[in-house]
């Protein structure tokens, strides 16, 4: 059973600042590691629950947060950004069993986290078919896109909300809840508990329907804080204006969707 596990920062339990996200602020080192650690609980899961390998996509910022003497003998490690579409899900196929998240933040015009976004910091809000979608909106239809379903996620309370509603009977574990520029979190070592023994309950279940709904058809608007952002991004073949600081696509095909956030959101 391989696993795949895309693992972000801003949904780490007590995290509050940029500065602890960012690797540029003396903070970044604290939070890497406690990044890290939520991680191999998550592959320790995995390998409870029967997993053979597991291959992590380091999905934060730069792409090279995690510590990589840190993680297990039996794990793959994808570091930076290749540039291919699948972007937070890169190095994913149609041999994995299973999708696990770690570290994952609401969305960009919650309230929910301090750290809130979809992206990036020039996106005020990302909509999939009418309604605001969070990075994870995307990276689960990317999993689903190659057969694998989302079955864990660990991050703050509103997000893990919204996972449980778009894929029914996905396992979470919340790790923390925003309130204006502060949160209330459990500690590091309970969420990794929690963590631990959530993927591998999740895991040792039947997760074979944890795929979320399929559209016919996609359209994603992205509004950006800045009009020039959304002007430039407007050039994409296909793309078109969406009001003063947002531009629309849409497909049939979920890949080509993904193909244009490539370009469009930078």
């Amino acid at each position: 059973m391989k696993v795949f596990i895309s693992a972000d920062i801003e949904g780490t339990a007590g995290i509050v600042h940029w500065d602890e996200a960012e690797r540029t602020h003396a903070d970044w080192n604290e939070f890497r590691a406690l990044m890290t650690a939520e991680v191999v609980a998550a592959c320790d899961g995995a390998r409870a629950a029967g997993a053979t390998e597991v291959v992590i996509k380091d999905a934060h910022d730069s792409g090279r947060n995690l510590i990589l003497e840190r993680l297990p003998d039996y794990v793959r490690i994808v570091r930076g950004w290749s540039g291919h579409p699948d972007a937070m899900m890169f190095g994913l196929d149609a041999g994995f069993a299973a999708a696990i998240y770690t570290g994952y933040h609401s969305k960009a015009g919650s309230e929910a986290n301090p750290l809130a976004h979809t992206s990036n910091l020039r996106i005020s809000r990302l909509l999939l078919n009418g309604e605001v979608a969070s990075e994870f909106t995307v990276n689960a239809l990317c999993a689903a896109g190659y057969g694998v379903p989302s079955v864990f996620l660990s991050g703050d309370a509103a997000m893990c909300a919204e996972a449980r509603a778009m894929v029914p009977g996905m396992s979470t574990v919340e790790t923390l809840e925003g309130k204006g520029r502060a949160s209330t979190s459990i500690s590091p070592a309970w969420s990794r508990r929690l963590i631990r023994e959530g993927v591998a309950s999740a895991l040792s279940a039947d997760f074979s329907q944890t795929l979320p709904d399929r559209a016919e058809r996609y359209e994603v608007v992205i509004e950006f804080n800045n009009p020039t952002d959304a002007y430039r991004a407007g050039w994409y073949p296909g793309a078109r204006a969406h009001g003063p600081r947002a531009v629309a696509f849409a497909n049939a095909d979920f890949a080509e969707i993904l193909r244009a956030l490539v370009f469009m959101k930078v």
